[in-house]
């Protein structure tokens, strides 16, 4: 890669990191926020909810522009509407539902902001080099939401209700760092006459032998990491184990995704991504499984480190094979059709396994979890994702 080319993937990187700051900062503040203002519990279901609809929506219609209008224009719009958010919701005005206008304003500033990232480095990163961008880029990302919430510890105090307003402020000027950031992108030209390619649209990529499989992956193992989110403090509750101990074992799942992300282009080099996907699939399926029998703990958190090394190589992957068949002019498109399948995974996945095991506790959510894991790593195997050994 040219020292351009660095500079260039060193700022998307810079990019993600601090989307998500922003991001995994206004979130959990908000919902304090709305614990000090009193909100009624369905009020919060709204203010949850609402970052994700709206989004949900516009996620398409958001690729399509990235692709017309390129990554910079549209991800300088998620920018200022990070910024926006962090300013609506330090004003305080207008209660709940200034809370829930936020949290839209969040979710759709936020979603730009990915759908930019994702196309630029698929566009930038080059021929066999998809692998180790996405890599990199889903290990800033998944930095950006660790750093995000130790930011609420380090402003916010010690009580039991951080102080909102400081927080606020805080994000706010960091999404201005943001919008500054974006400002210094500058990506190579764009040709002006669109292919045969483009001008299908998403009819184009809904043919691309292997999508269906490969956005079903996606979206199982996105939902499988909230689960574990969820379900993992709710499996300590019911033995008895510590809730800092409980906090540990996520820490790892999140340190050991994070790892073998950072690893991915080496990785896909020594194993083939099939094989990679397929091994890391049903390494997860496996883990998830163990970790809801009784185990010690020194067991619990072995088993959650490859539970973690599992669920963090899925989703680069799926990403550098999307940006590697994707037509040139339609890869905003194929990343925002990727982000839609995902935020569906994460509405009904969570909702159909706890309905699945209902009555059977923590436990039977990790064991149904499991099941849906190793559903898709049979649907991995006939996955075509080797068009470059190390790409």
């Amino acid at each position: 890669m040219t020292a351009p080319g660095r500079r260039l993937l060193t700022l998307l990187l810079l990019h993600s990191a601090l989307t998500q700051v922003v991001t995994f900062v206004l979130r959990p503040t908000s919902a304090y926020r709305a614990l000090e203002l009193g909100v009624p519990t369905a009020w919060l279901g709204a203010l949850t909810a609402s970052f994700a609809v709206v989004p949900l929506l516009l996620a398409v219609p958001s690729g399509q522009a990235t692709d017309r209008f390129g990554e910079r224009r549209v991800m300088l719009v998620g920018a200022v509407l990070l910024a926006v958010s962090g300013g609506i919701f330090a004003s305080g005005r207008g209660g709940a539902a200034g809370l829930v206008l936020g949290s839209v304003v969040l979710g759709t500033g936020h979603l730009l902001s990915v759908v930019g990232q994702q196309a630029a480095v698929a566009n930038t990163a080059g021929p066999g080099r998809f692998d180790t961008a996405f890599g990199y880029y889903t290990f800033a990302a998944s930095l950006g939401q660790a750093l995000g919430p130790a930011l609420i510890t380090l402003i916010g105090g010690e009580g039991a209700l951080p102080h909102t307003t400081p927080i606020f402020w805080t994000a706010t000027a960091l999404g201005a760092v943001l919008l500054i950031c974006t400002a210094f992108l500058r990506f190579p030209g764009r040709e002006s006459a669109p292919t045969a390619a483009e001008t299908g649209g998403m009819a184009t990529l809904l043919r691309l032998p292997g999508l269906l499989r490969a956005l079903l992956v996606s979206c199982v193992v996105l939902a499988a990491v909230d689960i574990t989110l969820v379900y993992l403090p709710a499996l300590g509750a019911d033995r008895g184990l510590a809730a800092g101990f409980v906090g540990l074992l996520l820490t790892l799942r999140a340190v050991a995704s994070m790892t073998s992300r950072l690893f991915l282009g080496r990785l896909v080099t020594w194993v083939g991504r099939r094989r990679l996907m397929v091994v890391s699939v049903t390494l997860s399926a496996v883990s998830m499984a163990v970790l809801a029998a009784p185990l010690p703990t020194v067991a619990m958190a072995a088993v959650v480190v490859l539970l973690g090394l599992g669920l963090g190589v899925c989703q680069p992957l799926t990403m550098s094979w999307l940006a590697e068949v994707a037509p040139t002019g339609l890869r905003g498109r194929a990343m925002a059709l990727r982000l839609t399948g995902n935020r569906l995974g994460q509405v009904l996945i969570p909702s159909t396994v706890g309905l699945v095991a209902v009555g059977i506790g923590a436990a039977g959510v990790l064991w149904a979890t499991a099941a849906a894991l190793a559903v898709v790593g049979v649907a991995a195997r006939r996955l075509a994702v080797d068009g470059g050994r190390g790409a």
